[in-house]
């Protein structure tokens, strides 16, 4: 499985329709929970999303609507007995900041976190997923965006491998070692497969455009990006280090972007279709305006263009 849930949409001020900002991502084995504000646990339990979901926390700063849900996320882990080690990512000039929200009140801790601050741009984490990778973004306290990157790899296809004569446990085979002997003749891999590309998500919050957030975005599959405000305020965004929806869009058209989520909206604006007008005029693909406690899908696999002559 495969999805983004939406836990809360809000900025600076939930309001009576948005919880502050949290967003969980459901990859295969992995729950990676992204800057729980203020609320998260209890709009988990609306969504349906149990503490043992949750993987890694990562956090892309330390302003409250990002974080002030940490202490009860925390809490819930060891309440509920979760008993897989769950890793939290933060910007480490903030240590202090996350000491302060692990330890906000008295609890019986037997959850296993585990601390990996993120000191530097680059690969943070690597496992069966892929790489969890962080780059810096340009807010007035240190912030990092995170984006996952699935390696590239080969769908068999089961057409050839009935032809070539590859059964059973000779598929693993085959996929592991790249070639096998199957009735006196060696069978390569790229014989029986082709190219599958790796699937790519990106979290971008909290930021001015910059570098950070084109690396972020390159070729996502599914893209998760601030719009707090609107082009007419354009300046406002700049000066509190914001997007608006229209840089959004921009930023999903340059980068090849397939399905663009819109979300961290400022508390001043009534009507949320005017986001998806707003980056529609860049981006032609999917937008999705995000409402707390929705679910969105990540986008199927794109075919592979063929290489046939």
């Amino acid at each position: 499985m495969r999805e983004l849930v939406v836990l809360g949409t809000g900025s600076q001020v939930p309001t009576r329709t948005r919880n502050h900002n949290g967003y969980l991502l459901r990859w295969d084995g992995e729950g990676l929970l992204f800057d729980p504000g203020e609320g998260t646990q209890r709009q988990m339990l609306f969504a349906g999303v149990a503490a043992s979901s949750i993987t890694r926390i990562c956090l892309s700063h330390f302003h409250g609507d990002h974080c002030l849900g940490v202490p009860g996320v925390v809490q819930r882990l060891s309440l509920d007995g979760v008993r897989h080690p769950v890793v939290a990512h933060y910007p480490a000039s903030g240590a202090e900041y996350f000491a302060r929200l692990r330890h906000a009140s008295v609890f019986h801790e037997t959850a296993e976190l585990v601390e990996s601050p993120v000191a530097e741009p680059g690969v943070i984490a690597q496992g069966p997923f892929g790489q969890l990778v962080a780059r810096r973004l340009s807010h007035p306290v240190e912030s990092f965006g995170y984006q996952l990157v699935e390696p590239d790899s080969r769908r068999m296809l089961p057409e050839r491998l009935a032809e070539l004569g590859v059964r059973g446990p000779a598929v693993g085979r085959l996929q592991r070692e790249g070639s096998i002997e199957v009735d006196g003749r060696r069978v390569e891999l790229p014989e029986a497969s082709e190219p599958r590309r790796g699937q790519r998500f990106a979290f971008v919050m909290d930021t001015r455009l910059c570098d950070g957030v084109f690396e972020l975005a390159d070729r996502a599959d599914l893209l998760v990006i601030e719009s707090t405000f609107l082009s007419a305020d354009a300046a406002l965004a700049t000066e509190y280090g914001h997007l608006t929806a229209a840089q959004a869009g921009r930023v999903a058209a340059e980068c090849g972007v397939r399905k663009l989520v819109l979300s961290h909206f400022s508390q001043r604006y009534a009507e949320p279709e005017a986001f998806r007008a707003e980056a529609g005029e860049f981006f032609g693909g999917e937008i999705v305006v995000a409402s707390d406690i929705s679910r969105v899908p990540v986008p199927a696999r794109r075919p592979e263009p063929s290489t046939a002559g």
